[in-house]
Order: C-alpha cells, then structure tokens, then sequence
C-alpha cells in the first residue's frame, strides 16, 4: 500500500502541548505539538480501538526517589507528556507512542512533516 501525501494545514493551528484531529478518507489521524515537536498517531488505541488521539493529555507521573532508596513521594514530570485513551484509561507516551505500562503495545505512527510553515502526514 502505498501512503499519500496530505496537507494538514499552517503550524501555529496546531497548539503547544495540545492535538488537532484530521479526517483524510477513512484514516483519521491526530496530530500532536509537544515542545515544539510535531508527532501524529492514527486515532485508534492499541487496546480496543477506541478514540486515543481525543483522550486528556496529563503529565507522566514519577515516583522520586531519594539517596538512601527511599519513596520522596509522587510528581508530576516537568518534561514528560501522555495521552490517555477515554475508553479504558491506557496511556502513551506522547513523543514515542508507546503504552508506558507495556512497551509492547504502541500507537501507530504517521510521517509528519512541515514544509514553508505548513504541516503535511502521509497517510496510509
């Protein structure tokens, strides 16, 4: 199968730790700015398929552990962003997409670039 190349529309459309849906045909596609870096997942949680790219995006939580082994207690990261699917609650991991209780199970990817300002997927 070969994939097609679409236009999404300009950068700034898409916000800072936020998501845009985009429906090209059949395949709908989110697309993601963490940092200022674009990433963009098919809308389809590895669970049973539900509508991850519409779920909250929280902040990983982290367990801070002192010098001598001991739980700090927990935060939340300054720097690590997750999607949880609204169906069941899994989460991924917004810059790589994998489910950050089983790294066996991932979001599917969609090439994303930018190009004069203006964001372009290639969609399966």
């Amino acid at each position: 199968m070969v994939a097609e190349r679409r236009r999404v529309g300009p950068v700034e459309a898409i916000p800072e730790n936020g998501c845009v849906l985009v429906r090209l045909g059949q395949v709908e596609v989110g697309v993601f700015k963490v940092r200022g870096v674009l990433r963009a997942y098919l809308n389809r949680c590895a669970h049973q398929g539900g509508p991850v790219c519409q779920g909250e995006i929280v902040p990983r939580y982290e367990e801070e552990i002192g010098p001598g082994g001991e739980s700090l207690g927990v935060r939340a990261s300054a720097t690590r962003l997750d999607i949880a699917c609204p169906w069941h609650g899994w989460e991924y991991d917004l810059m790589t997409g994998e489910n950050i209780a089983d790294r066996r199970y991932r979001l599917r990817a969609v090439p994303v670039s930018v190009e004069e300002g203006i964001v372009y997927l290639e969609v399966p």
